[in-house]
């Protein structure tokens, strides 16, 4: 029986540490012992892109084990999500590892993060976005490894096929409709998307509206702004010269544009290395996202570094994170697998030396961060259901819902 209880115990905190942000405590008050000995052996875990990502990782951990005299093993999570939960739940962390966006309120709520942020120096180095993506009850919890926005990718041998030039590149709603049905014909369609909230959203704050507030204490996602934005998309949709990934067989909108079906693509700077790898014949321009009726808008995505709030390691796993972090290290991962970095000054240099970058780059400027409250992943979840409907949809009824589901979780997750 007590057994079969404590096994209970296990599986329905992992539960909660993937929905609310069990605490890594569960069941004890008992504080891990700190090692301070001179040789300490850390593990990290993280969600490798590819190849490249995880020998860039796993180079740049054994240079710091030399450096420091530890040893640090690196291993590649196949959900870590998941894996993350059952480690906190089990009490048995890696020392550090990668930390999701919209998972990041759920682990520091639950207080499964070490919170080092009044550790790091130099931690305005970091966009204000990017720390508050970051931030919880007032602290800087963990460090952002890399950034990445949304920008227009276009298919330059379609675009030039239908008789565009650069001087066509869409700068605005009415111009992105334009193109987009010129670029429909036969097998190719002219704007292929994610149907989801991390692609549509972008539409939605360029029209002045978003999910929440700035301090996300208020749902705003009824807002008539909101409501144009999704009859634009919905209009684009109905008139077939946007398809999500999905209808065109596709995974992802940079498969479409690499496989020639799509023309256009909304895609992170993430593409860069994805059309390298897979479609390395096929040519493409990153533009800045055309402006909606509020102005420019796009969103920023980001991973953190966290350090295990049950890690015996918290030391010496923080100064392996501000060696991950270092400018001189962000560039490295910048040409090993394409990532932007999240430091201001490193993002200077990477926008220098890869200007075909500088779309994304230039989009840091005005990008929207994620909502980052506790257990609100289950809200998003819902609105990109209904997102996946939008074409035969009601949008005022998607926001409405979007708007009533989303606030007791505002109120649970303060």
């Amino acid at each position: 029986m007590r057994n079969r209880t404590a096994v209970a115990a296990l599986v329905t905190c992992a539960a909660m540490v993937a929905a609310t942000g069990c605490s890594s405590s569960f069941g004890s008050d008992k504080k891990t012992t700190q090692d301070t000995s001179e040789k300490q052996h850390l593990t990290v875990l993280i969600a490798s892109s590819g190849d490249a990502e995880t020998k860039a990782v796993k180079d740049a951990a054994a240079a710091w084990a030399k450096q420091s005299g530890n040893t640090v093993t690196v291993d590649v999570a196949k959900d870590i999500n998941q894996q993350l939960a059952q480690s906190f739940a089990g009490h048995k962390p890696p020392d550090a590892f990668y930390v999701n966006s919209d998972q990041f309120a759920n682990y520091a709520k639950g207080g499964s993060l070490y919170p080092y942020g009044d550790r790091i120096k130099d931690a305005d180095d970091f966009s204000a976005q990017l720390r508050a993506s970051f931030t919880h009850d007032g602290k800087l919890v963990c460090l952002p490894k890399d950034t990445s926005t949304l920008a227009l990718a276009i298919n330059d041998d379609l675009w030039k096929k239908a008789g565009l030039t650069a001087k066509d590149y869409p700068t605005t709603w009415a111009e992105l409709k334009t193109v987009a049905a010129r670029l429909t014909k036969g097998d190719v369609t002219g704007l292929v998307i994610n149907g989801e909230y991390a692609r549509v959203g972008v539409f939605m704050k360029q029209a002045g509206g978003w999910i929440t507030d700035a301090d996300q204490t208020k749902m705003t996602a009824g807002s008539t702004q909101n409501t144009q934005a999704l009859d634009y998309v919905q209009s684009l949709l109905k008139s077939g010269s946007l398809k999500y990934a999905n209808q065109v067989d596709t995974n992802w909108g940079g498969e479409a544009l690499g496989k020639n079906k799509a023309a256009m693509t909304i895609e992170g700077n993430w593409l860069t290395g994805g059309m390298k790898a897979d479609y390395p014949d096929v040519k493409y321009t990153a533009v800045p996202l055309p402006a909606g009726p509020a102005g420019q808008g796009t969103l920023a995505f980001s991973q953190c570094w966290g350090v295990a709030q049950d890690s015996g390691h918290r030391a010496a796993a923080v100064d392996l994170v501000k060696y991950l972090t270092s400018s001189t290290q962000m560039m490295k991962n910048a040409d090993a697998f394409g990532v932007m970095p999240s430091r201001t000054s490193a993002l200077a240099e990477y926008a220098t030396k890869y200007p075909s970058a500088k779309a994304w780059a230039d989009a840091t400027a005005y990008a929207q961060g994620p909502v980052t409250v506790a257990g609100f992943d289950k809200v998003l979840t819902q609105f990109n259901t209904d997102l996946a409907e939008l074409a035969t949809g009601d949008p005022k009824k998607i926001l409405a819902d979007l708007q009533r589901n989303g606030e007791p979780a505002l109120t649970a997750g303060e």
